[in-house]
């Protein structure tokens, strides 16, 4: 169902640019229009809490019930990845029509295991998120001088070891007079949309469309008295969040209760979104990935000038000199002339290497595309889930790019060998989907023990299986058998019988290797903090411009560090570098690694349970292991292209 209204959407987006030049709102959904009188309906997404990272469904607490019973709302299959549970609630409004003291049910007495849930969910700060017309539940308050801003609001809060619930609610609805050019328009919201041609009733009317959405939570003490649903509360309600009232305890009811107001706003349509994607300390922000740039970009450059120069200057003497003089110099002077005929010796295991190189491949591939559209604005918050399908689809359609770079490197290994190309593509289907679901596994059985929203639905786990068996794996088995008749990369040298030995060295040359990976990691630590931040603590990272040109940067040093540290090994006569050109790169993956445990140790202090910690370091490792590939494959082809160009300028009898 979520991917045919995704088809319809991007349908209707084709239909609306071909008849107007003007657009409403690039990312995710469109303008939906309500007159006044028209019903509202708050939808309700799972409770999330930071302390916990652990989202549970609304409905498992004893909250209200909409009359016509629960209903899952349209998901794509990248709100079920990040947890996400849209159901309806029952809270409804009318547009424009202010209601105060509106009573909404009474539970029944609480149980035990509710008021130890309750009490559970309390003590772990666990967040209510509502939604309405696609805009999340903001709630403003200040803090220590400070204007903070939240998205969504707890459920109760806990004083002197006496609880309290959050039962009554106070909704502010920000409107805007809704605007129509008199001309064919896409009218809806995240959950659907229709094409809708101008008429007498569209144009010029009292419709209204809604641009902001706070919510102020209260603990109030309620007569037990028998109202009707939606009906008035008979007693005066006043809703004061410094002071709470409503103690839960066991064996009693609770009554909910809510009030609702319409505000005019200037904020318009395009901009509702502004106030949720203001992120706190942005000057720091921009102000330190910038200076990073510079920083990196400029001891980079002299590293790669010097680097240069002395390639230069290697290949110019040793091409003056007549063969005579060249035998000479061999055998007198060291360095990586002398590795010439061991130099394109296959490595150890390289049937692995292949494979790792190809997914490094995939991936990178996969996080260009995604971070590209992102900025583009096609995957904004206001589309849920779809930061996620995107990246999966990519992913999946780039299995073309990995089968063909797999095969292409195992024949040039190979020597232009075909035999075993079908293997290595279906290793290569199969690894780095592999280890995600292993690592997908393990963390959805913590979740399913723990009863959360967060594991992944069984069906959904039957997705995402065909979609690898039935299309990334025979997408990637087509790229390998495209590769098996294209051209592949021929040796400029001769490879002798016996390998050269390599002189012992001062130092291990993998502790070399395992240091180059600070420079990369020096480009993006700043980023990655406000990428945890997003993730981990419920912030909207939208800055995917700053995240591009971070990612260029990291590319380019990656391909740097991994180049330099090649030609050093080869000045020692190591002609080992294949698998060393990878780990030089990738080793930024072990830096981001042990950036995750600081952050869980020294960010995330407050998170608790041995559930949340391993769901913390397993989603960590899938990252870290994403990373490996992608910073890998950039460091080992630019050290193959760099041998085969230095050893292709030397001239060999």
């Amino acid at each position: 169902m979520g991917s045919f209204d995704g088809f319809k959407k991007y349908l209707l987006i084709s239909c609306f640019i071909l008849e107007i030049t003007h657009a409403y709102y690039l990312p995710g959904s469109f303008p939906h229009k309500y007159d006044v009188g028209d019903q509202l309906s708050v939808k309700v997404n799972s409770l999330t809490s930071i302390d916990t990272e652990i989202p549970y469904g609304y409905y498992s607490l004893p909250f209200c019930k909409p009359p016509e019973g629960i209903k899952d709302s349209a998901e794509n299959l990248g709100e079920l990845l990040m947890g996400d549970r849209i159901e309806n609630s029952p809270y409804r409004f009318k547009m424009y029509k202010n209601e105060t003291e509106i009573f909404l049910c009474k539970s029944n007495p609480l149980s035990h295991d509710e008021y130890k849930t309750l009490k559970e969910r309390i003590d772990e700060m666990y967040q209510v998120h509502l939604n309405l017309d696609n805009l999340p539940a903001i709630r403003y308050m200040h803090r220590d001088g400070f204007f903070v801003r939240w998205t969504g609001y707890p459920v109760g809060i806990r004083v002197q070891d006496v609880y309290y619930l959050f039962n009554h609610l106070k909704f502010t609805v920000l409107v805007h007079k809704y605007e129509h050019d008199n001309v064919v328009g896409v009218v809806g919201t995240g959950d659907g949309a229709e094409l809708i041609t101008p008429s007498n009733e569209t144009v010029g009317g009292d419709g209204y469309m809604v641009v902001g959405f706070e919510v102020i939570p209260c603990s109030v003490k309620h007569d037990q008295k028998d109202v009707a649903p939606y009906g008035k509360y008979p007693s005066s309600i006043k809703c004061d969040p410094s002071s709470v009232e409503m103690a839960i305890k066991e064996n009693e009811r609770v009554s909910f209760t809510y009030e609702v107001s319409f505000v005019k706003s200037d904020i318009k349509w395009p901009s509702r979104w502004d106030a949720y994607l203001k992120m706190e300390g942005a000057k720091v922000h921009w102000f330190s990935i910038l200076n990073s740039l510079m920083v990196v970009t400029f001891l980079a450059g002299i590293v790669l000038v010097i680097f240069l120069r002395t390639i230069r200057r290697d290949l110019a003497r040793y091409e003056e000199l007549d063969k005579e003089a060249q035998a000479q110099m061999n055998e007198e002077l060291s360095g990586w002339k002398l590795v010439v005929a061991d130099v394109f010796r296959s490595p150890e295991n390289s049937g692995l290497l292949c494979v790792m190189v190809a997914d490094g491949c995939r991936i990178l591939a996969m996080a260009v595309a995604t971070i590209f559209f992102a900025a583009l604005g096609f995957m904004s918050p206001a589309a849920r889930g779809s930061l996620i399908t995107g990246m999966l689809m990519f992913y999946m359609f780039l299995g073309v790019v990995a089968g063909y770079v797999a095969v292409w490197l195992w024949r040039t290994l190979a020597a232009g060998e075909n035999r075993g190309w079908f293997s290595v593509s279906w290793r290569v289907a199969c690894f780095f989907p592999g280890i995600s679901f292993s690592i997908m596994t393990v963390l959805n059985s913590l979740l399913w023990a723990s009863q959360s929203t967060g594991a992944i639905p069984f069906t959904t786990f039957l997705v995402l299986i065909s979609l690898w068996f039935c299309i990334s794996v025979p997408l990637t088995l087509i790229g390998g058998f495209v590769s098996t008749k294209g051209r592949y990369l021929e040796y400029p040298v001769r490879t002798n019988q016996i390998p050269r030995e390599i002189p012992t060295q001062k130092f291990p040359s993998w502790i070399l290797v395992l240091g180059a990976g600070t420079l990369p990691f020096g480009t993006l630590f700043i980023e990655l903090f406000f990428i945890m931040s997003s993730i981990w603590l419920s912030r909207v990272y939208y800055v995917f411009g700053f995240l591009f040109i971070v990612f260029i940067l990291l590319v380019t040093v990656c391909a740097e560090v991994s180049l330099v540290l090649t030609y050093m090994h080869l000045c020692v006569e190591d002609w080992r570098w294949w698998w060393k050109s990878f780990f030089a790169s990738g080793s930024v993956s072990l830096y981001v690694f042990l950036y995750s445990i600081n952050y869980l140790v020294f960010d995330l202090k407050s998170l608790s349970g041995p559930v949340s910690a391993m769901v913390y370091l397993g989603y960590s490792l899938f990252m870290v292991t994403a990373m490996l590939l992608a910073t890998g494959a950039v460091g080992f082809l630019t050290s193959f292209f760099f041998v085969h160009r230095l050893f292709s300028s030397v001239k060999i009898d």
